[in-house]
C-alpha cells in the first residue's frame, strides 16, 4: 500500500522536474502521509524557510486565531510553483469532507491544518517565539493548544449547546486505502470529527517535540508515522497518540485552554453574537463539558477501525439487533491467524481472512466477533455494538465477543493490547451504556467446550475486573 503511494509521489516529482505535462499531477497523488513526506523533503532541499507558514498560505489554518497568534502567511506567488501545487492538493478538502485530510500508515485519518499549526508553534518556540499578544484575554492562551484544538473544541461545543448537534465525531472511510482520494464521514460531521481530533493531538505532540529539538519535518514525519522508504517499520508513534496526548495533557489543562479560548471568541465575529446569551458560569460549563468529553472519547477510550477501512464484505442477510446494555464480555483468541498482527495492513488482511472463513467455510452471515484486537494499537470493528455476533454459542445475545489476533496458549498478547480491552474498551462500554456496570467477564472455554482463549490468556483475564 505505502510503497505504491510513495512511488506515485516520486514519479510525480520526477515529472515536474522534467517539466513534462502528460497528466495532471494532483489527480494521481494519493492522500497519504507517505505522499506528503517526499514533498516536504523536496521543499527542504529547495531551502524553503517556513514550511508550516507556507501550509497556511496554501489552505491550512486560516482562522482569526491562527492569524493573530502565528502572523500572516507569506503571499502566494503567481503562477504557483508546481511543487506547491502538490502540497495544496493534499491540503484542499475532498469532495465529501470539509478538511484537508491524509491517511496515516496506522489506518487513522489526520486533518492537516491543526497538525501543521501545532508544528508551526513548536518551531517558533524553538526560535524564541511566538511573541505574546498584548491583549488580556489573548495573553491567557497557550498558542499550541489554541491553534490545534481549543478553538475548534470550544466552538463545536458552543454550537452543540445552541443547536443540539453533535460536538464530536464522526469517523469515516476512504474510497480506497491504497489510493485514497475521497473521505466520507460516517454521519453528520461536527466541527471536531475524528480526523480533526487526530490532527490536533498530533499537532500538540509534534509541536512539543519540535520546541525541544527542531529537526527536518520529513524526518519527523517518517519517525512519527512509521514510514521509512514507503514501508512501515514497527509500531508507529502515531498509534500511541491517545496515550501520549493523555500523558502530556491533563483534562484540567484542556479545560483551562477552552475557557481562555471562549473569552477570546467573545470578542470575535461571528462567535461574539453566539456567546452574548451566555454568562461566565455557562461559559465555564461549556468548557468543562468540552474538555471532559474530548478526553473520554479520544484519550480514555481506544480507537476502533471501522469495517469499511479494513475492507469488510457486506453482511449476508439481515443482522439481528442487540438490546444493550448487555451483561457479559467473552474473551477469545483467533488461534488462526496464529501470529499477532502488528500493522494496519496486516490486521486488515487478517480481518478479511477471518471474515472469508466465517462466511464461506462456516456459513455464518459475517465475521463472528463483535470486536477484534490487533497488536498495532487498535481495535477492529466486527459486528460491533449493535448486532448479534457468532462468537459464543448459546450466549451471543447476552454479551460481546472480543477476539485477540493470535494463538495465546503459551504466551500473552503485548501489554498494550491487553490494556486496550481491560483498561479501555470495557470501561468505555460501561460508560456509554453498551455494557452493564455489574457485567461479568468470561473466557470462551467457560461457556463451551474449547481451549479458547488459550491457557496463557485465560490465566491473565482471571485477574481482570468482572471475571467470573
Amino acid at each position: 500500500m505505502l510503497c505504491s503511494a510513495a512511488a506515485a509521489v516520486l514519479l510525480l516529482l520526477a515529472v515536474l522536474s522534467a517539466r513534462t505535462q502528460a497528466v495532471s499531477p494532483p489527480a494521481l497523488l494519493p492522500r497519504h502521509i507517505s505522499s506528503l513526506i517526499p514533498i516536504l523533503q523536496s521543499l527542504e532541499v529547495d531551502d524553503t524557510q517556513d514550511i508550516p507558514s507556507l501550509v497556511r498560505a496554501l489552505g491550512g489554518c486560516g482562522t482569526p486565531v491562527c492569524h493573530t497568534l502565528l502572523g500572516d502567511p507569506p503571499p502566494t506567488p503567481k503562477p504557483i510553483p508546481e511543487l506547491w501545487t502538490l502540497l495544496a492538493h493534499l491540503l484542499h478538502p475532498t469532495t465529501t469532507a470539509e478538511h484537508g485530510l491524509a491517511l496515516a500508515p496506522d489506518g487513522s485519518t489526520v486533518a492537516l491544518a491543526p497538525l501543521f499549526a501545532g508544528i508551526e508553534v513548536g518551531l517558533k518556540r524553538a526560535a524564541g517565539g511566538p511573541g505574546p499578544i498584548d491583549q488580556p484575554d489573548w495573553a491567557a492562551l497557550d498558542a499550541l493548544y489554541a491553534v490545534t484544538i481549543a478553538e475548534a473544541l470550544g466552538t463545536s461545543f458552543l454550537m452543540a449547546r445552541l443547536n443540539g448537534t453533535a460536538a464530536l465525531g464522526p469517523d469515516g472511510c476512504w474510497d480506497d486505502v491504497d489510493n485514497p482520494q475521497n473521505f466520507t464521514p460516517s454521519g453528520p460531521p461536527s466541527l471536531v470529527p475524528d480526523a480533526v481530533a487526530n490532527g490536533a493531538m498530533d499537532g500538540v505532540l509534534l509541536g512539543t517535540r519540535l520546541a525541544e529539538e527542531p529537526i527536518p519535518l520529513s524526518v519527523l514525519f517518517r519517525r512519527y508515522y512509521g514510514v521509512e522508504n514507503g514501508i512501515i517499520r514497527g509500531w508507529p508513534h502515531s498509534s500511541r497518540r491517545r496515550q501520549d496526548f493523555g500523558a502530556l495533557t491533563a483534562v484540567g489543562k484542556l479545560e483551562e485552554e477552552v475557557v481562555a479560548m471562549l473569552r477570546v471568541l467573545r470578542g470575535l465575529s461571528p462567535t461574539r453574537e453566539l456567546l452574548e446569551e451566555f454568562g461566565e458560569e455557562e461559559e465555564a460549563g461549556i468548557a468543562h463539558r468540552a474538555a471532559r468529553e474530548f478526553m473520554e472519547v479520544y484519550v480514555e477510550c481506544p480507537a476502533i477501525i471501522p469495517r469499511c477501512m479494513w475492507g469488510a464484505r457486506p453482511y449476508r442477510g439481515t443482522p439481528s439487533p442487540l438490546s444493550p446494555p448487555l451483561g457479559s464480555i467473552y474473551i477469545h483468541h483467533t488461534f488462526v491467524p496464529s501470529a499477532p498482527c502488528r500493522s494496519f495492513a496486516a490486521c486488515a488482511r487478517d480481518m478479511r481472512s477471518m471474515q472469508l472463513f466465517h462466511q464461506d467455510t462456516r456459513g455464518w452471515d459475517d465475521i463472528g466477533y463483535s470486536f477484534v484486537v490487533g497488536s498495532d494499537g487498535y481495535l477492529y470493528q466486527g459486528r460491533g455494538w449493535h448486532w448479534v455476533g457468532a462468537h459464543t454459542r448459546g450466549h451471543n445475545t447476552k454479551g460481546y465477543g472480543v477476539g485477540y489476533v493470535g494463538n495465546f496458549s503459551a504466551s500473552l498478547p503485548d501489554p498494550q493490547a491487553i490494556a486496550l480491552v481491560r483498561d479501555g474498551l470495557i470501561p468505555c462500554a460501561v460508560r456509554a451504556g453498551w455494557l452493564h456496570q455489574n457485567y461479568t467477564l468470561h473466557g470462551h472455554r467457560q461457556m463451551v467446550n474449547t481451549s479458547c482463549p488459550g491457557d496463557a490468556l485465560f490465566q491473565e483475564i482471571q485477574t481482570w475486573h468482572g471475571f467470573k
